[in-house]
């Protein structure tokens, strides 16, 4: 049970103690002041503009499972993927979530592996694609700053990624003997359906393009908002910063990227020369436009036709 839960309790802690550094370190009243003041039709097309992540998320999914073959709709795998933004938010990381999708994409009448790794592979190509619009917007950047800290960091990412992929792709070459352990026939598995994923250039191509765009929408969030908050910040600004953000959010080190995603994003906009009180302002409302766009998921699931008490999923398992 301590290993279990000890996880979950450091992740509690970091969120907590990162969310007291930032209240003890930064003017409470000037963000509230900001928030305030925030432009309600402008929050309005944010929201609009959120809430197009899902549908996007979900045909990137979608790209995924039909080069697996996996015979799951479009509509379905939108319900499905939307379940799982839902339990984003109702467990303590977005692995729960995936864990969800894997189990409901199983329930939908995809097969075991298929469910799985098509997931993963999803997560693999969003990643993927994140870092490499990190790198395409670095020179910005650059322009922008007279001195970018640990320029080095991402490109030296962008290589890690390149040849995590092509290891993924190859983990079927481990040694014949030991195919006889049902985790490395996993790996086996997850391997073909990675070559079949990263090695066909149109189903790359089309799952990556996804992914890009899915992250460029998320800098386009930020822009509604920091327009709505008066925060003086241009399209490129949240193009080249917003996707670092995400990056370092991603890290399954805090409950949902919160405390992680406001440390973050107070460092990266403060680049250029917005306030601290601001950029906290910009962020929380961030988090809770996220937060607000897929609630609606759990009315997806409640009304889901393969909805089955969730201590199946330990028997599915």
């Amino acid at each position: 049970m301590l290993g279990k839960w000890l996880p979950w309790a450091g992740k509690i802690a970091l969120t907590v103690g990162v969310f007291a550094y930032l209240l003890a370190n930064v003017d409470l009243a000037d963000a509230w002041r900001q928030a305030k003041g925030m432009d309600i039709g402008l929050f309005a097309v944010a929201m609009v503009v959120m809430a197009a992540q899902v549908p996007i998320g979900a045909v990137r999914w979608h790209s995924v499972v039909r080069a697996l073959d996996g015979a799951l709709t479009l509509p379905r795998t939108l319900a499905v993927y939307y379940i799982g933004c839902f339990f984003n938010l109702a467990l303590p990381s977005s692995v729960g979530g995936d864990a969800v999708r894997m189990w409901f994409g199983r329930r939908a009448g995809l097969a075991l592996s298929t469910a799985v790794n098509s997931v993963m592979l999803e997560r693999v190509a969003t990643v993927l694609g994140l870092i490499l619009l990190v790198l395409a917007m670095q020179p910005v950047l650059m322009q922008r700053l007279d001195a970018l800290p640990g320029a080095w960091v991402f490109p030296a990412l962008g290589l890690l990624g390149i040849v995590g992929v092509a290891v993924l792709t190859q983990l079927d070459r481990l040694p014949q003997a030991l195919h006889g352990f049902r985790a490395v026939r996993g790996l086996v598995a997850l391997a073909r359906d990675a070559r079949r994923t990263f090695l066909d250039p149109v189903v790359a191509g089309r799952t990556l393009a996804w992914a890009v765009v899915g992250h460029v929408n998320l800098a386009l969030v930020v822009f509604v908002l920091a327009r709505a908050l008066h925060i003086d910040v241009g399209l490129l600004d949240c193009l080249a910063l917003v996707p670092p953000v995400i990056l370092i959010t991603t890290l399954p080190i805090s409950i949902s990227g919160w405390g992680v995603r406001e440390g973050a994003m107070i460092a990266a906009f403060g680049f250029v020369g917005v306030p601290a009180p601001a950029a906290l302002a910009l962020s929380v409302i961030w988090g809770g436009i996220i937060v607000l766009t897929s609630l609606p998921g759990g009315v997806v699931w409640l009304l889901a036709a393969e909805r089955q008490p969730m201590a199946e999923m330990r028997g599915e398992a």
